[in-house]
């Protein structure tokens, strides 16, 4: 998998807020961006599978064939 570039225009306050937030945990505001969206992508594709998950065995998570609970 290669790499792209996305450039973002962001305003002044949100970027010192980004550059802060980097500081704490030793880490480039490239960086952090990246993470925090890799970050945001799992949460978002883990709650996709939990509702499919649900869907599947109900919301209860227990196995409703033939009524069995």
């Amino acid at each position: 998998m290669g790499t792209s570039v996305l450039s973002l225009r962001i305003d002044g306050d949100l970027l010192e807020r980004l550059r802060q937030h980097a500081a704490k945990r030793g880490m480039s505001v490239q960086d952090y961006v990246v993470q925090t969206l890799i970050r945001a992508d799992f949460d978002e594709r883990f709650q996709t599978a939990v509702e499919e998950t649900e869907k599947f065995y109900g919301v209860n998570g227990v196995n409703r064939v033939n009524g069995v609970k």
